[in-house]
C-alpha cells in the first residue's frame, strides 16, 4: 500500500512531466495518426510505466493504488496514456505465472524500457468479448508451437516488441471445462515479422494504434508458453482486473479534465452581460459531472485496494470501470455543451479528448457485459450468455 504523501508525490511528477507535452502535441499527432514517441519514452524513463514491476526486477515495485494514481494524472493532464497503459498490467502475467528464466530474461529489460509489451492478443473478429469462442490455435511441434488464426484491435501491435498472445491448444470439443484448453504465449513480434506474422493498422474515431494481426504458421519457441499449457485463461483473468482498474483510473482523469475545463470556461464566458456559470442550467450539468466523477473514483480506490489485498476484485474491478467510463462520457458531452461552438474547434482540446473517451464504454468491456457479469456474479441471478 502506497502512503498518502508519496501518491501525493507521484502525482505531482507525473503532472510535471506531462506539461512538457501540452494540446499542441497532441494535437499534431491526431491530425496524422501517428504514435507519441516521445511521450512513451519520457514515461519509460521516469520509470512509471515499470511501477508494477517488482524492484528485484528493475521496476518501481509501487502499488495498484500508485499505477492508478499516474495513469489518472496522465489524462488529467489532457495527455494519453492509452498509447501505453497496456505495459502496466500485461506484464503481470509473466510476473505471476512465468518461469524463473522468463522473469529475468524479460522483466528487467521491459522495466529499462528496452522491451516494449504493450500488445494484448485476445479479441478475434468471430468472437467478440466471448473470450471461450476464440479460434486461434498453438499446435505443438518439438520445440516450437505452430499458430494460426487472426486477432482484432490489437492495440499498439506496430509499437511493441513483445505480445501477449491467448491461443487454443486443445480443441474445445476435447475439454471438459469451459476455460481449459487455452494457453498463454509471450510472443516476440520482432523474430516473427513477415514471417508468419501481418499487422494491418485500423484507421478508427480516434488515434488508438490499434490493428489486426494475423498469424500464418507462425513459430514460437516452446519455452515463450507461460505457466501450463491449458491454464492459460485464468492466467490472463487477473490482468483484466488490473486492466479494468488502471482503466478506470484514466477515466477519473479524464472527467476531472473536462469538468476543470467547463468551469473555468463557464466562470468567464459573458453571454447576456453575466457569466454563463451563474445560469443553474450551465452550472448543474457541471455539478452532476463532479459528483459522478467522485463517486466513482471512491469505486476505484476500493478496487484498488482489494487488488493490493490480494483479494477477489472481479466486481469491484467492473463496477469501477463501468462507473468511471459513464462518469467521463458524461462529463465530455456536458463540457462540449459547456463551450457550444468553441467545444468542437480543435484549438480547445475538447473535441479529441471527447473522441479518445468514448472508447471505454465499449472497451476493454462493454457496459452489457459488465452488467451480465454484476447480475451473476454479486446478484446471483442467472446466466444471461
Amino acid at each position: 500500500m502506497t502512503d498518502a504523501n508519496e501518491l501525493a508525490q507521484i502525482r505531482e511528477a507525473v503532472r510535471a512531466l506531462c506539461k512538457e507535452f501540452p494540446g499542441e502535441y497532441w494535437r499534431a499527432l491526431d491530425r496524422e495518426r501517428a504514435y507519441p514517441e516521445k511521450f512513451v519514452a519520457a514515461l519509460t524513463k521516469a520509470g512509471f510505466l515499470a511501477a508494477l514491476i517488482p524492484e528485484e526486477f528493475g521496476g518501481s515495485g509501487l502499488s495498484m493504488s500508485a499505477a492508478a494514481a499516474i495513469m489518472e494524472e496522465i489524462q488529467a493532464s489532457g495527455c494519453n496514456g492509452a498509447a501505453c497503459h497496456a505495459q502496466m498490467y500485461t506484464m503481470g502475467t509473466v510476473l505471476r505465472h512465468g518461469s524463473p528464466a522468463q522473469k529475468a530474461k524479460y522483466l528487467p529489460a521491459i522495466a529499462r524500457g528496452e522491451l516494449r509489451l504493450q500488445a494484448f492478443g485476445v479479441t478475434e473478429p468471430t468472437s467478440g468479448t466471448d473470450t471461450l469462442s476464440l479460434r486461434t490455435t498453438a499446435v505443438r511441434e518439438g520445440d516450437f508451437y505452430v499458430i494460426n488464426g487472426q486477432k482484432i484491435w490489437t492495440s499498439r501491435a506496430e509499437h511493441s516488441d513483445l505480445m501477449l498472445l491467448l491461443a487454443r491448444t486443445t480443441p474445445r470439443e476435447q475439454v471438459k471445462s469451459r476455460t481449459a484448453g487455452l494457453s498463454v504465449f509471450l510472443v516476440d513480434m520482432r523474430e516473427v515479422k513477415g514471417k508468419g506474422l501481418t499487422i494491418r493498422p485500423i484507421r478508427t474515431m480516434m488515434n488508438h494504434a490499434t490493428a489486426e494481426v494475423f498469424f500464418e504458421n507462425m513459430r514460437v519457441p516452446a519455452e515463450n508458453l507461460i505457466g501450463e499449457e491449458g491454464a492459460g485463461f485464468r492466467y490472463i483473468l487477473s490482468g483484466m482486473n488490473a486492466e479494468r482498474i488502471l482503466i478506470a483510473a484514466e477515466c477519473i482523469g479524464d472527467a476531472k479534465w473536462f469538468i476543470e475545463k467547463a468551469t473555468a470556461y463557464a466562470g468567464e464566458r459573458v453571454v447576456f452581460g453575466r457569466p454563463i456559470g451563474q445560469n443553474q442550467g450551465v452550472q448543474f450539468p457541471i455539478a452532476k459531472s463532479y459528483i459522478a466523477m467522485r463517486a466513482a473514483a471512491l469505486m476505484v480506490r476500493e478496487a484498488a485496494a482489494l487488488y493490493e489485498a490480494g483479494e477477489d476484485c472481479g466486481a469491484e474491478a467492473n463496477m469501477a470501470k463501468h462507473l468511471a467510463a459513464e462518469a467521463s462520457w458524461a462529463a465530455a458531452d456536458m463540457c462540449v455543451q459547456t463551450h457550444g461552438g468553441f467545444g468542437f474547434a480543435e484549438e480547445f482540446d475538447i473535441e479529441r479528448k471527447f473522441r479518445e473517451t468514448r472508447l471505454y464504454t465499449v472497451a476493454p468491456i462493454s457496459t452489457n457485459l459488465v452488467l451480465s457479469y454484476i447480475a451473476e456474479h454479486a446478484l446471483g441471478l442467472p446466466r444471461s450468455y
